[in-house]
């Protein structure tokens, strides 16, 4: 197919040797399949923020450092030189997620740079060759479902642990190839430690993720992955070799009344004593 303009400078650079389909137009971006060399490849044309629909974007960005104190001033301004800021932040955004989370353990495509808008990844396929679906077309047996949501918390609590919350987690999301799950999309990906939506944002993907295999394995649907996995995190006691049980306690302890008696009679006691010596002091006057 003829090349979108969009894609021509990674044509002009040799990065892109052939324009095959469009694979798809979302919210935030379209993508397609392209040939570089012999390799299969998907590139995502990032939308401008006029274009976008992406929802509350400022409240995902909340946290993110830019460290040229320039473009930060520009970025808080708002001029046109600042919105491009914006824009490259966004989309940079992506990039460094998806390489900080890989290092940490979490399956997702391989990137290959960001130019001009346009991020070059690997293309997820499945066995037959083609395009792999998203969770959202797969079906499967319990066991299956069972065993693809501990993947999927695992993944969660790498990506935790490594400081990023995926913040659009759903099976919409997720690619399902011959191997398993795996993770996409993270343009939107939170800073766990100074977002202040960070834990709401986490107990959502968490429970997309329980909701959706739930339907396969409806034993998942009692469970409380994202307590537990926050409360650990909380705590500091989360590792990426942390085992989870699905389960967690809300916190019940029971007043202690009898103990609250006890200090409201020793302070009226201490309080009589001062007045009492207050009195034996003035009587001596």
């Amino acid at each position: 197919m003829k090349p979108p303009s969009r894609l021509l400078p990674l044509v002009e650079d040799c990065l892109i040797d052939e324009v095959l389909s469009q694979l798809m137009s979302g919210k935030e971006a379209d993508v397609y399949v392209v040939r570089s060399g012999s390799k299969i490849r998907a590139a995502k044309v990032y939308k401008e923020a006029s274009k976008r629909s992406f929802k509350k974007a400022v409240t995902y960005q909340e946290g993110r450092k830019v460290r040229n104190s320039r473009r930060a001033r520009a970025m808080e301004k708002g001029s046109k030189f600042g919105r491009k800021q914006q824009e490259d932040t966004w989309q940079n955004a992506e990039v460094d997620a998806l390489q900080r989370v890989a290092r940490a353990g979490v399956r997702v495509p391989e990137t290959f740079g960001c130019v001009e808008g346009v991020l070059l990844m690997e293309l997820i396929t499945g066995e037959d060759g083609n395009v792999a679906p998203r969770l959202s077309e797969v079906s499967m047996p319990v066991e299956q479902a069972l065993e693809d949501h501990d993947v999927m918390m695992q993944y969660v609590v790498r990506m935790l642990c490594a400081g990023v919350i995926h913040g659009d987690l759903s099976e919409f999301n997720v690619l399902v190839d011959e191997y398993g799950p795996v993770v996409i999309d993270m343009p939107q990906a939170v800073n766990a430690a100074a977002n202040n939506n960070a834990e709401a944002m986490l107990k959502r993907d968490v429970n997309n993720m329980r909701e959706y295999y739930g339907r396969f394995a409806p034993e998942l649907l009692t469970t409380r992955y994202a307590d537990e996995i926050w409360a650990l995190y909380a705590e500091g006691e989360l590792t990426p070799e942390t085992e989870l049980t699905g389960e967690f306690k809300d916190p019940s302890e029971a007043a202690d009344v009898d103990g609250v008696l006890q200090e409201i009679i020793a302070a009226m006691a201490e309080e009589e004593e001062r007045l009492e010596r207050i009195r034996a002091a003035e009587e001596s006057d």
